[in-house]
């Protein structure tokens, strides 16, 4: 098993020299953040048609679990293929492949027409992960955490989705909005397909499929892409969660709940680029504790939900009445997405130095996991809802999980695995 390698920034030369890496960095993160906004389509449009189909809150769940899902499954082997064939190959493949999905959720008429599409658009992860097999390949490695950072910053496609789908649907109905990024997605295939190119590498230098899985056997290759996934998963669920919270909790219109949501989409991916620049300049190993505690403090308050409590006073009974205002409700969310991109700016960086050569196994594995963390959370979010009868119990489920998380790390560290990273 080859060792992991040690953070020394002298040690990280620039690849390939031309415009190459300047378009990928460019180009990626622009392709990235129209599949996320494709995927975060049914944020928006499902609370609309949750009213017009008539289906109840689980359907809604398994709606938005789709796309996640079907990334999940394909986040993997396209990470693998993109080794073998190239990423920008596997990247235009996979938007082109999104396409004839768009254009189906516009003419879709029941509740299984919609399941299929957002099973289309979940093998839009293949562009992701591709993508960042292709950014970590032709990227300066002097600065791969600044580069892998704003690629996962593509996360902000979120944000088109609530900006611009409630004007839309309002003005042209709700099946002119998935077309809406039709005519973006092709344009950028084009483009990838004009100006950039692929990092042709030795057939030597590519690891037999059969070594390569069976390197998953390795604890090593699990625990950063263990970490990375509840960061990336929680995003990923919060963002198709929250409009719908947003309107549920706060009685927002939903174009007004959308909008609201818009500051911790932001937050998340100002907050990678900082995590991925600050990790090219120091080991980020040790301050992933803190803001992994930091989360976990935002997330204990956000669990909170509205309470009354009876206290019997020397007088006369005493009401006290707690319900978090909308305004300090977005502050700590928005903070909370901050440190979060932080911690998967960061991490992503971390995979890249210490699992290079392994890059489309690993960072496949990190997406895959954290694909099925967040396709699990919106049932999770639907059980807190309807069975526990607590709005908030997303948030206390992502405060255990996180736990779980810590308790992983703590372990590593113990038996002296941490160390040797």
């Amino acid at each position: 098993m080859p060792a992991a390698q040690q953070f020394d920034p002298e040690l990280d030369q620039e690849p390939t020299g031309g415009y190459r890496p300047l378009v990928v960095v460019l180009l990626s993160p622009l392709a990235f953040a129209l599949v996320f906004a494709s995927w975060t389509i049914f944020a928006v449009l499902g609370v609309e048609l949750k009213g017009l189909l008539g289906f109840g809150e689980a359907r809604f769940a398994v709606l938005l679990a789709m796309p996640m899902a079907m990334g999940a499954l394909a986040a993997l082997p396209m990470a693998l293929l993109a080794q073998r064939l190239g990423g920008r190959r596997v990247m235009i493949a996979c938007l082109l492949l999104i396409c004839p999905f768009l254009w189906g959720l516009s003419h879709s008429r029941d509740y299984y027409h919609f399941l299929l599409a957002g099973a289309g658009l979940g093998l839009g992860a293949g562009s992701l992960s591709a993508g960042l097999v292709y950014v970590a390949g032709l990227c300066p490695r002097r600065h791969a955490g600044l580069a892998l950072g704003l690629y996962g910053a593509g996360m902000v496609g979120a944000g088109l989705s609530y900006l611009l789908l409630p004007l839309v649907s309002q003005a042209y109905g709700w099946r002119s909005a998935p077309l809406l990024y039709l005519l973006p997605v092709l344009v950028v295939a084009a483009l990838l397909w004009l100006f950039a190119d692929d990092l042709e590498a030795e057939p030597s230098a590519r690891p037999a499929l059969p070594a390569l899985l069976a390197r998953l056997a390795c604890w090593r290759l699990w625990r950063l892409a263990l970490v990375y996934s509840f960061f990336y998963g929680a995003f990923v669920a919060l963002a198709l969660w929250l409009p719908a919270y947003l309107s549920a909790q706060y009685q927002l219109e939903l174009k007004q709940a959308a909008l609201t949501a818009v500051p911790f989409v932001l937050a998340v991916g100002i907050g990678q680029v900082i995590g991925g620049a600050w990790a090219d300049r120091r080991d980020f190993r040790a301050l992933r504790w803190w803001v992994s505690a930091f989360v976990l403090v935002c997330l204990f308050l956000l669990s909170y939900p509205p309470f009354t409590m009876r206290v019997e006073g020397v007088h006369a009974p005493i009401t006290l009445h707690y319900e978090a205002p909308l305004g300090g409700f977005l502050l700590l969310l928005s903070l909370m997405g901050a440190a979060m991109g932080v911690g998967k700016g960061s991490l992503m960086r971390l995979i890249h130095r210490d699992h290079r050569d392994e890059m489309p196994l690993v960072g496949g594995l990190a997406l895959t996991l954290g694909g099925l963390f967040a396709a699990l959370l919106p049932l999770v979010f639907v059980v807190g809802n309807e069975w526990v009868g607590i709005r908030t119990a997303g948030f206390m489920f992502l405060y255990g999980s996180l736990v779980v998380c810590m308790l992983v790390m703590v372990w590593d560290h113990a038996s002296g695995r941490a160390g040797r990273a």
